[in-house]
């Protein structure tokens, strides 16, 4: 055997490293969430107990730190769609993930000014967001009449539209409680029983 003709499997990310990484991007959503753009990476490192080191061997750039966030959460949220299926009945898990998608939106929101700051801008990182909400959605409305809890006569993206001008249309603090109440709105209309 030639030294060429061995490789070695694909090593596995440490457990401290996994937990550094996590601890990273907890520690930048909430310095982002207080200080803004101005930020800097080395509070990011403060806030996570780690060196400035540490932070880049998990994140080449500010760019790839804020990407992770964003990539984090829309991962989380894509994440709960099949899991609220499975430990809800169909119309409370429709409720659930709607409102973790009014927290994926607060959180977007906070962090506009940061995301603004991507270089050559955020339609990159954007592109696939739309596919990957669909997917989860029309499987969430998919189960709800299946399970002839609701009469659905719009496309199930519709919903996460009309949640989404809620947030950009409602002035100050007050557009979350306005969402929630859109989702109950909504949800009520489409009701088989609420006729």
């Amino acid at each position: 055997m030639t030294p060429d003709s061995f490789t070695k499997p694909p090593r596995k990310p440490r457990a401290d490293g996994e937990r550094n990484r996590a601890r990273l991007i907890e520690a930048a959503r909430k310095v982002f969430a207080e200080k803004g753009a101005g930020a800097g990476l080395e509070q990011v490192a403060r806030e996570a107990e780690v060196g400035i080191g540490t932070l880049y061997r998990h994140f080449r750039s500010r760019d790839a730190l804020i990407t992770s966030i964003y990539q984090q959460e829309i991962d989380t949220l894509i994440d709960a769609a099949p899991a609220l299926m499975n430990e809800l009945e169909p119309l409370p898990a429709l409720r659930e993930w709607l409102l973790q998608f009014v927290d994926f939106l607060e959180t977007k929101q906070g962090m506009a000014d940061v995301l603004s700051t991507l270089i050559g801008g955020t339609a990159a990182l954007y592109s696939g967001t739309s596919e990957c909400l669909a997917h989860a959605i029309e499987a969430l409305t998919a189960n709800a009449v299946d399970e002839g809890a609701l009469d659905l006569d719009l496309e199930p993206l519709d919903l996460l539209r009309a949640i989404g001008g809620v947030a950009n249309l409602t002035p100050g603090e007050n557009w979350r409680q306005s969402a929630v109440q859109m989702i109950d709105l909504l949800l009520k209309g489409m009701q088989r029983d609420s006729d």
